[in-house]
């Protein structure tokens, strides 16, 4: 498999996008103006503390307050990027919140969720800290190896190997990262010792720091991008940036020397993500409907709640029977959902309505198919059986906004709906408001101004409503077209 990583800098943004096989797979996006505060430490300072949720807003210096549960001050978080450890499982917290925490105390917290839509950012008190190949853990002393790696003799090599790193360096908890597969001594060692410094530094800063600021953040998205990213079978990461180009080189450079020569500067005339075809891909990842190559399609709508993706066997007809096409439909979708839900970054409760199947064998591929192909995410993904009903349930972990909420924002006419009432709706509830006026204020005569689709409508084609509104009430009434009113808005002046 074929896999790039793009990177496009311009002065107010960067985009870095992975292609794998001449499609995109993912993009991730950084606005200078508002940077993702994923994985930022605080020094925080308690607002308010919950009883009845068992949680605790926080005051780490952001727009909005952010929330922290009793949970996240004694439970330990799980690694960054999807990275499935082996650690015994934590108990739920049965301390009362009011014993961990009080209003008014300071606290050094993580994030671990952006704010999202109306949320405030979501807190651990459990810091983890990544690196190329590890994650440190400095409250724990766990050693956990990645769940991805998987063969047996190389998951006991590592976890001894930094076992005896680690107790030269504190003692400190660890998970060994994907990346770390087949890496040697000198490159852990390497990792653990950058780490051991960065703690010692958050520990000082924590200390000195005021209220409210940030004393450890997370490296730029191109530097993270070749940190989490890039692995053995990435061929290229190109980046149109000489400057950002150079950064990325010198830091493969030190943390990962082996890949440093596939850094590489883009000079080309042609936009990179034109090149590639990313641009395009883009722009249909933000529609309703994605085709398929059969002819079938999926329909993904996003809400608050839950994501929700029907699938629909279109134009396609197959070439044996319906239950041979439905089958051939579902398997094609089960590959291009898994996509989809990486290039949108859809993250939460995300149901699946495939289209239903009698034989058990041919669900079961269809399970199986998407498990497959929800493998190379980085993000965690959890996927359920068939439901009595014929969805699929899954969950996807949401860390930040999706594509959708960060390139977009809900449109000004129908706000957010989906969906504006008619004009004729809108010719009948001015029709309503004309006739309150009147009953409510003296007017000789009236105005109308709507947007000109509505003043169409009524001036042609409910002319006749027109003359007898205007006879019942004996007020003479004109209307106005204005292009700056929506189709929803009108207003009735009274002269």
């Amino acid at each position: 498999m074929s896999e790039e990583i793009l990177v496009n800098v311009t002065p107010r943004e960067t985009r870095v996008a992975v292609v794998e096989n001449g499609m995109l797979q993912e993009l991730h996006i950084e606005r200078g103006w508002r940077r993702g505060v994923v994985g930022n430490i605080y020094k925080g300072k308690v607002q308010r503390v919950m009883p009845g949720m068992q949680a605790a807003f926080v005051d780490v210096g952001l727009d909005r307050a952010a929330f922290l549960h009793a949970n996240d001050v004694v439970r330990a978080v799980p690694a960054t990027n999807g990275d499935e450890v082996e650690v015994p499982p934590a108990p739920v917290a049965a301390t009362p919140i009011v014993e961990l925490l009080r209003d008014g105390q300071d606290i050094v917290v993580q994030v671990v969720k952006d704010p999202i839509g109306s949320k405030g950012a979501r807190l651990t008190t459990q810091i983890s800290i990544p690196s190329r190949y590890m994650v440190l853990l400095p409250q724990s002393k766990v050693i956990g190896v990645s769940a991805r790696i998987e063969d047996e003799a190389e998951r006991l090599r590592l976890k001894t190997l930094v076992g005896e790193l680690a107790a030269t360096h504190g003692g400190h908890g660890y998970i060994v990262r994907t990346n770390a597969e087949g890496q040697t001594q000198e490159a852990l060692a390497e990792d653990i010792a950058y780490l051991s410094r960065v703690w010692a530094l958050v520990e000082q800063r924590s200390r000195e720091a005021a209220m409210g600021a940030c004393i450890y953040e997370d490296l730029t998205l191109p530097l993270r991008a070749v940190r989490d990213l890039m692995r053995r079978d990435v061929e290229k990461v190109k980046v149109d940036s000489r400057e950002t180009c150079d950064r990325l080189q010198a830091f493969a450079a030190k943390y990962m020397p082996v890949l440093a020569e596939r850094i590489e500067h883009y000079a080309g005339e042609r936009p990179i993500f034109d090149l590639y075809g990313v641009e395009d891909e883009i722009g249909r990842a933000l529609e309703k409907e994605v085709p398929l190559k059969s002819g079938g399609y999926l329909v993904i709508d996003q809400t608050e709640a839950m994501t929700t993706i029907d699938v629909n066997t279109g134009s396609f007809l197959g070439q044996r029977n319906l239950e041979e096409t439905v089958y051939r439909t579902n398997l094609e979708a089960a590959q291009s959902v898994a996509r989809q839900l990486r290039l949108r970054n859809l993250g939460g409760i995300i149901i699946i309505d495939f289209i239903d199947m009698d034989d058990p064998e041919h669900r079961r591929q269809v399970l199986r198919t998407l498990e497959k192909a929800l493998s190379r995410d980085h993000a965690k993904t959890t996927v359920y059986e068939f439901s009595p009903l014929g969805l699929v349930e899954m969950t996807r972990k949401r860390t930040i906004e999706s594509l959708e909420r960060q390139l977009s924002e809900s449109c000004h006419e129908c706000g957010g709906r989906g969906t504006v009432k008619t004009a004729e709706t809108v010719t009948y509830e001015i029709f309503r408001e004309i006739t309150r006026a009147v009953r409510q204020f003296e007017a000789a005569r009236l105005l109308v101004i709507a947007s000109p689709k509505v003043v169409a409508r009524i001036t042609e084609e409910e002319s006749p409503a027109v003359a007898e509104l205007e006879e019942f009430l004996g007020k003479s009434i004109r209307f106005q077209a204005d292009e700056q009113y929506l189709q929803e808005q009108f207003d009735v002046v009274l002269l």
